[in-house]
């Protein structure tokens, strides 16, 4: 009798178990799904997105929905995967979509010399708002739309700079 007890002790127990791992299941799914697919919080730290982020760091709500309706344009700060390394993620202004003429200074730091082009379809150009000290499309070419990952919300850190990002 004593181990029909133990048997219908332990089934309790697995059962509970089960149940508790199936809701942290649930949850890590839901915030995985929330992650990919509709927002995600970004830390974005440098010097290329001075003065409207600062140098040391900001943490930023990005949501993943916008670009996937076309609903990006000029004046929104993205989040991009770079071209040049796939492993990072860059955070710029859209200066210009496919079709658009863009004018831009080659090497701000060296000349006042300036190019023209027109953005080919289906890209974007992007750019810091410190010319100065970025990296961007006037070093590596417009920027295929794919690899627009979320535009950026909002700053949610630090507190001081809560809120809307300025265009």
């Amino acid at each position: 009798m004593n181990l029909f007890g133990n048997a219908v002790q332990w089934r309790s127990i697995a059962k509970e178990a089960l149940e508790r791992t199936a809701i942290v299941t649930r949850f890590l799914c839901l915030l995985h799904v929330t992650n990919t697919y509709i927002c995600t919080p970004t830390l974005v730290y440098g010097p290329s997105m001075l003065p409207t982020l600062n140098l040391t760091g900001d943490v930023l709500l990005a949501e993943r929905v916008s670009h996937r309706l076309g609903k990006v344009g000029p004046g929104d700060v993205v989040l991009v995967r770079s071209p040049v390394d796939p492993r990072k993620t860059l955070t710029k202004r859209v200066v210009a979509m496919g079709g658009d003429k863009v004018t831009f200074v080659v090497d701000p730091r060296n000349s006042d010399r300036v190019r023209t082009i027109t953005v080919p379809r289906g890209h974007v150009w992007i750019q810091g708002d410190n010319i100065y000290a970025s990296s961007d499309s006037r070093h590596f070419g417009a920027v295929p739309y794919g690899l627009v990952e979320g535009k950026i919300l909002c700053r949610v850190w630090p507190l001081d700079g809560f809120g809307l990002l300025n265009h």
